[in-house]
């Protein structure tokens, strides 16, 4: 809970920080830096260890943001987290940067996954009744995953539709298990 707080006080004053240009790059760049910083125990390690001096870390971490694109801003947004010793926080600020943007735009990010990959036209008939039902931009997001059996399962924000065999099952167990 506190963390998500920190985080999105930090997000929140990057976002404000950043010129309309700037905000795409930035929160692709800190997507990036986030699932970096997720995905390898190496970098967690180098950032967390006090044998590293700040020049060091600032050095990693400034190479990543500049091959993921990000602006000047977020270089010196960067810098702040390391003196701040708040590095650990970056896929939260990643996270709650994208959730103000997408506010700012307009757009609900939605994700959409099936057991087999959809055709054009019925990803295009679920945009659409997406978007009709929700009164605003979608930006939805397909994807696969074969354990589903059949059916959909949609995530908007932490609500959850699950209309896949899978959850169906689930569902039925936990109500006779419940006894």
């Amino acid at each position: 809970m506190i963390k998500t707080a920190v985080a999105r006080r930090y997000a929140k004053a990057l976002f404000e920080l950043l010129d309309t240009p700037s905000i795409e790059p930035a929160r692709s760049a800190l997507n990036g830096l986030g699932e970096a910083f997720t995905q390898s125990a190496a970098l967690r390690h180098a950032i967390a260890s006090p044998v590293f001096p700040e020049e060091t870390k600032l050095g990693a971490l400034s190479e990543l943001a500049t091959r993921l694109g990000c602006p000047p801003v977020g270089q010196r947004f960067l810098e702040l987290l390391v003196k701040k010793n708040r590095v650990s926080f970056l896929p939260d600020i990643a996270e709650a940067f994208a959730k103000l943007v997408d506010q700012s735009k307009g757009t609900q990010q939605v994700l959409v996954s099936s057991a087999n990959a959809l055709p054009a036209a019925e990803q295009d008939r679920i945009t659409t009744r997406l978007r009709d039902l929700l009164q605003r931009d979608v930006d939805v997001t397909f994807h696969t995953e074969p354990e589903h059996v059949a059916g959909l399962h949609i995530r908007l924000g932490s609500t959850v539709v699950d209309s896949t065999v899978r959850g169906r099952l689930s569902a039925m167990q936990r109500v006779l298990t419940k006894e």
